[in-house]
């Protein structure tokens, strides 16, 4: 893995999912699971912070009147009752941890749906930056995690899928979609697998 060539993009890195008293904490249902991806997440950003690797983030921003969720049920239908991800919430910003990380973050607004390339320049900015791979972190395994890897594997890049950093609603479903439906179009591996994998890049 060459980290000048590699973006991590993040999705649903928001106090929604993320904060103590967050609307969608409750949604993925195994305990601890939510605290234990951000760890992860956070322990990753940090050991690769000086390498050359791009880090970027896809926050999920949804108009008040919910227009990208038109007739939606299950985890969606929850998202547009609750009020989740509403612009200009407290909810919808950003978690304190990745402002810690400042500039080194590109921030990427104005996705629409699942899939973390609609509407955004998402595709312009990898290709601006020369990147070839995308490795994928953040919420929700099924739906924005997925959508944006499947995007991602037609547009031609190469795709990590990082299973100890995403999070799905319950473990079964974490579990299948790491192993039969991820390998389908991208790599899976832990965050730690990845880090043991940079270390020659980075002597």
């Amino acid at each position: 893995m060459d980290p000048k060539t590699t973006a991590i993009v993040l999705v649903g890195y928001q106090n929604d999912y993320f904060a103590a008293d967050g609307i969608l904490r409750g949604v993925v249902e195994e305990p601890n699971r939510v605290d234990r991806t951000l760890d992860n997440t956070i322990t990753l950003l940090r050991a690769v912070a000086d390498t050359e690797m791009t880090i970027i983030s896809t926050p999920i921003i949804l108009t008040s009147d919910y227009r990208a969720l038109a007739e939606s049920e299950g985890i969606l239908g929850t998202i547009k009752e609750s009020g989740a991800f509403r612009a200009g919430t407290a909810g919808a910003d950003t978690i304190a941890e990745l402002l810690a990380l400042g500039d080194r973050i590109v921030y990427i607004n104005g996705k629409q749906g699942f899939n973390a390339f609609s509407n955004t320049y998402l595709h312009a900015t990898m290709k601006a930056r020369n990147l070839n791979h995308l490795v994928l972190v953040g919420m929700i395994t099924s739906l924005y995690i997925d959508s944006t890897g499947r995007a991602a594997y037609e547009r031609g890049y190469k795709v990590t899928m990082l299973s100890d950093c995403i999070s799905a609603r319950i473990p079964n479903e974490q579990e299948f979609y790491c192993k039969n439906i991820f390998p389908l179009n991208a790599e899976v591996m832990t965050s730690t697998e990845l880090v043991a994998e940079l270390i020659p890049a980075l002597v």
